[in-house]
């Protein structure tokens, strides 16, 4: 299989996966590039850029099909409108694809996929598409301020109120550009242990792979044009290890010192943890635990790739109080479910999937786990709360309901990354609990 008609179908499967069939995207795109791997790796970088470029610039998309269409797009056959987005962000965002190129393609995918009688519908409203996009007048920033950033990022617009009363309007913007940076370079962190940052450096572009270290944490590279991770030596090897600057922050805050005996309470797929051990030099232990036997495999994995002997991994529920564990860890790590705002970059369904209920119920979720976890904190040891979401409700609020309920605990630090800082948007604080004072 190959050739564009066939990439473009690909991509509609995607979408369709997502739109329809409630997947997640960064998982439908990875099984279907998995699917799809003997394709040239030139289509299945066009499969990536159109699916996920399509999600990520939905709303936009939709604006400008209802502009051009008498049936609205939320009334449409979810293949015709899948059909329709794609072939529109090809228009608009792909200068290497001729109008008449993602227009005709579309009416074949629609006959293909069975709507016959609606090619003439799919051909009208991309010709006038084709003849309109660059007179069409998007909403007035100065008379629908919120709607205007709305559609110009794509961004709902209770989430444009939410970080500009957050950030104000001129932050928020910044923000949004950023979950829109085409960059498709990829966070990776080097196991210094194994081998130096230098030499992977040198290994990597004698392979043709672009690498620019990060000039945040030394051990932090940003790579970009290779094929597939997996057939990259050190990839393959646990050398490197695929993880967001912010990520890193966690290990980095939590100081780890060598003998350490460290819990990890929702730890998939291990990254943090492995981390951890790494910079524990082999020595202590890290237990890596999490809800399912599914996601603990995923850190098993890890942990057989990375070669991490000072780590394991096993099936737990954060809620569950364990009293073997009671005051017996050094370092708590608790990154917790979250609503995921701080990763639309990456996994841009996230904004439409989300609300303000979630938010809530995922904010008590949080609680009732560090009200559990707090046990395991040996005193003078230290707890690590983080997510990757911005709401102040699911960090700041918490940390701050945290302390007044647990006065043996002090905190320590506390920072916000934002997206617009390059990197995910990530909350860290890490609280420290007394020693308990001779009697």
């Amino acid at each position: 299989m190959s050739g564009k008609e066939n990439t473009r179908s690909i991509a509609v499967d995607i979408l369709l996966a997502v739109d329809r069939d409630g997947e997640m995207s960064h998982l439908a795109l990875r099984k279907t590039l998995d699917q799809y791997r003997f394709l040239p790796r030139h289509d299945r970088a066009f499969i990536r850029r159109v699916s996920m470029g399509s999600i990520e610039r939905m709303i936009e998309l939709d604006y400008i099909i209802d502009h051009f269409s008498k049936t609205k797009v939320k009334k449409m056959k979810p293949a015709i409108r899948a059909i329709l987005r794609s072939a529109v962000y090809q228009m608009k965002y792909m200068d290497a694809v001729p109008d008449s190129a993602a227009c005709n393609e579309a009416v074949k995918l629609a006959v293909q996929r069975g709507f016959s009688g609606l090619r003439g519908f799919v051909n009208g409203v991309l010709r006038g598409v084709c003849a309109g996009i660059a007179d069409l007048e998007y909403p007035s920033a100065e008379e629908e301020p919120v709607r205007a950033i709305s559609v110009r990022y794509s961004m709902p617009e209770w989430l444009v109120e939410r970080f500009c009363e957050a950030y104000g309007r001129e932050r928020c913007v910044h923000i949004l550009e950023a979950f829109l940076n085409d960059d498709d370079s990829t966070c990776v962190r080097v196991d210094t242990n194994r081998e130096s940052v230098d030499e992977v450096c040198r290994s990597l572009r004698s392979q043709g792979i672009s690498v620019v270290p990060d000039d945040r944490l030394s051990y932090a590279l940003h790579i970009s044009g290779y094929d597939r991770l997996d057939k990259i030596p050190e990839f393959a090897d646990g050398i490197l290890y695929v993880q967001d600057i912010a990520s890193m922050m966690v290990a980095g805050t939590a100081q780890p010192k060598e003998g350490d005996f460290i819990l990890d309470v929702c730890a998939a797929p291990g990254g943090k943890s492995l981390h951890l051990a790494q910079m524990m030099r082999g020595t202590g232990m890290v237990e890596a635990r999490d809800l399912t036997e599914y996601k603990v495999g995923l850190i098993r994995e890890n942990i057989s790739r990375c070669r991490a002997k000072n780590m394991r991994a096993s099936v737990h529920d954060a809620l569950d109080h364990d009293p073997e564990m009671e005051e017996k860890a050094d370092i708590v790590i608790a990154d917790l479910p979250c609503s995921g705002l701080g990763v639309i970059g990456r996994k841009a369904d996230i904004k439409y999937r989300t609300s303000e209920e979630k938010i809530r119920e995922l904010a008590a979720l949080q609680r009732q786990i560090l009200d559990v976890v707090r046990h395991y904190v040996r005193p003078g040891g230290s707890l690590l709360y983080s997510t990757c979401t911005m709401t102040k409700e699911e960090n700041q609020e918490n940390t701050a309901w945290f302390l007044k309920h647990n006065a043996q605990f002090s905190l320590c630090s506390e920072k916000q990354y934002l997206p617009d800082e390059g990197c995910d948007g990530f909350y860290i604080a890490r609280f420290v609990r007394h020693a308990k004072t001779p009697e």
